[in-house]
């Protein structure tokens, strides 16, 4: 048998108490024990759910349900098993309390001890707060004694409980979450003692704010959520639950201001500045002040908002939003009216805005017709008024097409006008992006995107054709209208390439472009566009420049207002640059089909900086095309300041890798020199002029032949500045030779016609260039080297470095023209020569030596004669050669045919007689004409 004064005797309760239990707490009721429930009707049910239960001596007793009558014996048996359950209950919790203390104490892990301490609390608290009610105890005495005995027994068990939390929280902080979750428990079944729960929650949480005082810094992390379950009880039925939800309320908003750090330095040290630092009404009588919560949605949100730290303040929100998804229409009711008056004004202190996004759309994907539909998107606009970025960002991470329920959060996030531009700025920083474009790096850089590839911008574009027509997104979108209309054409670029992909997509893009035409005003424009069948052309990649052309002509002829600043937006981001190199080709028509509708050529000087540096964009078309409005312009060459730059400009073109663009560049700056004042040109001829030479050598022939003709044209355009050029043209010699044998026969005629002007302008016979039908390539090398022989004669070992240079190309004819030209030319300046470079060039005819064609093979063995000669002269004594340097400036040796490749059978053995610009050329032999002057001597 259970010794009931042995187990009062064990019951130990810590000082703290005495500051805790209160037996009244009058808050303007007057009545004793206000804080506890009417009794409970006669013959309540006192067990869990109907089971039976055991008592203390171990007998099992039925279950209340079971029928009984009204006997006096049954009755009597009735009070003996309620009594005995109270005995079993202290039993239980007593054993509870030392297992959950002992944990307590040990060194366990922090989370496994909490998991276990919070599964024992539980079970004792279904022991504890199922016992009958006081008034119900009091009536089981048979005696005075017997009752007093009862009461004492039923408050020790509450006391049990009670001082167990204390002690727990007394040492942690953390362990306040206990009380969230006995307020769950006591939500789930209201069979429980609630207002005794709810008094020790109070009681806690009363004690927990003065020990608070003692930290120099306070963990609570679960007061949001704690927060949360008293904002709702503080609406209760129940003016006792009510009553101490307020007062718990009190006392959590007093622990949560004491996590700021600015209070820290200047703690209440009294209940009357405790009110005060809780941002509570003040009040002379500090048992009022809780009052102010009680039914008072609005002071709690105030209250709560204010003091609550933004994690903390997140948490709350959260636990909140979760209570709409409750099947009680009334408890999600109370819980949307608080969240929306908390988040009207203190939603900037969320944190964890994208998570409750996605949690709201979840929850209306599962029910469309959630009871609190409304609720939930009212949180998304507010959410928008603070944070649009996170929610706008989060809102467009689905997948597309969007469904109506993400139609709708997009609607409840666009309805404010005030956040309009916020919003528009925040999805045109999404079409920045490209669709489909993968992630660089998953793991070291965040993402936006759940999934591997964007489809951001996709959604924004669809989102648009939804928040454009709003009303209040007129004055945000005249605002932003250059933008959206860049930003909605690069995205149809983008869709276009997207729709060549297996799925396909719609151009939302597209439908948002026209939306956007249609909300500002411009619905001629896009008739128009329809009626030039604009709106195919985008779906088709080929065609999609030609739109964009037709977007801006169209736009231009209906002289939309918007130009101004439509012009502006589009210069900023050409001087700023694109983010990609297909953004600048849109960039660059459009810019370039507005100015030529509202400016004359040329352009302001603003505008041709940014043509002058497209000249050298990294995309080609964008290179040509800038390339072709420059040429547009060349009529007005001579009104440019900036004539000069915009033709260096187009000089660094010719290195371009993308041949069409060396091309355009070439025709370009043809036709700009064409018109040309004389003056300018002659301070860049020789610059051009040498930027023609390395295009005789490209690997296209149409730019070898243009490169070529175009120098030719030059230097009759600057005959008079020949003395300028001379060097250049020499330089050029080279290729212009030996390119003589190109197989294009435009490269052919260019190089004959280049060469005829080149000697016309060295002063050089050009008789030979007329005969077409004897042209002969060795007769050329062999007259043009007798014309170098007498005037530039300095200039001879240089061509012979250049000649040297084309021996290692794989194109068979320039090797060949290669061998034949530098044996003419050794043959002339052999005297000119060191051993050295003799040296190199024997190295060099060597390898050639082991081509595989046999022409180059004779050809190369023929040359290594003529080294063979010149290096055997330079054995002889040092007296010698400088007489034979001195015969050779003298005396002027025509040369005659070395190589006779594929020379004409009826052609004469000499050339034709050149004309005797030096005295004394005779038809001596080299050795007799150095024996004369020995003789002299």
């Amino acid at each position: 048998m259970w010794d009931p004064a042995r187990a009062m005797e064990a019951v130990q309760i810590p000082a703290e108490r005495a500051d805790t239990q209160q037996k009244t707490h009058k808050l303007g009721s007057g009545e004793e024990d206000v804080c506890l429930s009417k009794p409970r009707a006669h013959g309540t049910a006192n067990t869990m759910g109907g089971r039976a239960v055991r008592t203390a001596s171990g007998v099992l007793r039925g279950s209340p349900q079971q029928q009984t009558t009204n006997r006096p014996e049954v009755v009597g048996e009735k009070k003996e098993h309620k009594a005995a359950s109270l005995w079993d209950a202290y039993a239980g919790l007593l054993c509870h309390q030392s297992m959950i203390l002992a944990t307590n104490s040990s060194y366990v892990d922090p989370y496994i001890q909490f998991e276990i301490q919070l599964h024992l609390i539980e079970a004792a608290f279904k022991m504890v707060f199922s016992i009958p009610h006081l008034d119900e105890v009091r009536g089981l005495g048979t005696s005075a004694e017997d009752m007093v005995d009862l009461v004492s027994l039923y408050q020790n068990i509450l006391n049990i409980y009670e001082d167990t939390l204390l002690i727990l929280v007394a040492k942690d902080l953390y362990k306040l979450q206990i009380l969230k979750e006995m307020a769950v428990w006591m939500h789930e079944d209201s069979s429980y003692l609630q207002e005794r729960v709810m008094v020790i929650i109070s009681r806690v949480l009363n004690f927990a704010s003065r020990k608070v005082r003692e930290y120099t810094s306070v963990d609570a992390p679960c007061l949001g959520v704690l927060a949360a379950e008293l904002s709702l009880l503080c609406s209760h039925d129940d003016p006792s639950i009510t009553c101490q939800a307020s007062l718990g309320m009190y006392h959590l908003l007093c622990i949560a201001k004491c996590q700021n750090a600015d209070i820290e330095k200047n703690k209440p040290t009294t209940w009357a500045e405790r009110g005060s630092c809780c941002l509570l009404e003040s009040s002379p009588d500090v048992d009022f002040l809780p009052k102010v919560l009680q039914r008072n949605k609005t002071k709690i949100a105030q209250n709560v908002g204010q003091t609550l730290l933004p994690s903390l303040l997140t948490d709350f929100v959260w636990s909140l939003l979760m209570k709409l998804s409750e099947p009680n229409y009334k408890t999600a009711s109370e819980a949307a009216s608080i969240l929306n008056l908390t988040l009207e004004n203190y939603a900037q202190k969320i944190t964890m805005v994208s998570k409750i996004v996605d949690a709201i759309y979840k929850q209306l994907c599962e029910n469309s017709f959630h009871n609190m539909k409304q609720a939930l998107l009212r949180v998304i606009t507010l959410l928008t008024c603070t944070s649009p970025k996170k929610v706008i960002f989060q809102l467009m991470d689905y997948p597309v097409p969007a469904d109506n329920t993400l139609i709708l959060m997009w609607q409840a996030a666009g309805s404010e006008s005030s956040v309009a531009p916020h919003v528009l700025k925040t999805i045109l920083l999404i079409l920045k992006g490209k669709p489909g474009e993968m992630e660089e790096n998953q793991i070291d850089r965040r993402r936006f995107s759940l999934d591997a590839t964007n489809m951001m911008p996709v959604a924004a574009s669809q989102a648009l054709c939804t928040l454009l027509p709003v009303g209040s997104y007129k004055k945000a979108v005249a605002q932003f209208f250059p933008q959206l209309l860049v930003a909605l054409m690069l995205q149809l670029f983008y869709s276009t390439e997207l729709r060549l992909m297996p799925e396909a997509r719609p151009l939302y893009a597209q439908d948002a472009l026209r939306v956007l035409l249609n909300c500002s005003g411009l619905q001629n424009v896009d008739i128009a566009l329809k009626k030039k069948n604009c709106w195919n052309q985008f779906s088709q990649a080929l065609y999609h420049h030609h739109g964009v052309y037709l977007v801006a002509k169209t736009l231009s002829d209906y002289n939309f207002p918007q130009f101004p600043e439509t012009l502006h937006y589009l210069y900023k981001i050409s001087v700023e640059g694109p983010r990609r190199s297909e953004d600048s080709i849109i960039t660059t028509i459009f810019l370039t089909e507005l100015l030529n509708n509202f400016f004359r050529d040329p352009f302001p000087e603003e505008f041709l900086v940014l043509f002058r540096n497209w000249v050298n964009d990294s995309n080609p078309a964008v290179c040509k095309l800038s390339l072709q409005k420059l040429a547009s312009m060349a009529p007005v060459i001579n009104e440019i300041e900036s004539a000069c730059s915009l033709l260096i400009a187009i000089l660094g073109a010719f290195v371009s890798k993308d041949k069409t663009v060396v091309i355009r560049a070439l025709v370009t700056l043809r036709r700009l020199l064409g018109k040309l004042d004389k003056m300018t040109y002659s301070t860049l001829c020789t610059q051009i002029a040498s930027s023609y030479c390395p295009l005789m050598d490209h690997s296209n022939g149409g730019i070898r032949s243009m490169a070529i003709r175009h120098f030719g044209e030059l230097l009759r355009d600057m005959s008079q500045y020949m003395w300028m050029l001379s060097p250049v043209v020499l330089g050029a010699l080279v290729p212009l030779i030996l390119f003589l044998e190109d197989e294009e026969i435009r490269v052919v005629k260019a190089c004959k016609y280049t060469l005829e002007i080149c000697a016309s302008q060295l002063k050089w016979s050009t008789s030979y260039f007329q005969k077409d039908k004897k042209f002969n390539f060795e007769m050329v090398v062999l007259n043009i080297c007798n014309n170098l022989i007498i005037s530039h004669e300095s200039y001879i070992t240089d061509l012979i470095s250049d000649t040297l240079g084309f021996l290692g190309s794989s194109r068979t004819y320039l090797k060949r023209g290669a061998l034949i030209l530098i044996g003419y030319l050794a043959t002339l300046g052999g005297h000119l020569l060191l051993r050295d470079e003799i040296e190199v060039m024997f190295e060099v005819i060597e390898r050639v030596l082991r081509d595989e064609d046999p022409v180059i093979r004779e050809l190369a063995e023929k040359t290594r004669s003529i080294f063979k000669e010149i290096a055997h002269g330079m054995t002889s004594s040092t007296i010698r050669q400088s007489f034979r340097r001195v015969i050779k400036f003298i005396y002027v040796k025509k040369l005659k045919p070395l190589y006779y490749y594929n020379w004409p059978k009826d052609e004469e053995d000499s050339p034709t007689d050149m004309k005797n610009g030096k005295e004394g050329c005779a038809e001596e032999t080299e050795e007799g004409m150095i024996s004369k002057e020995f003789n002299k001597i």
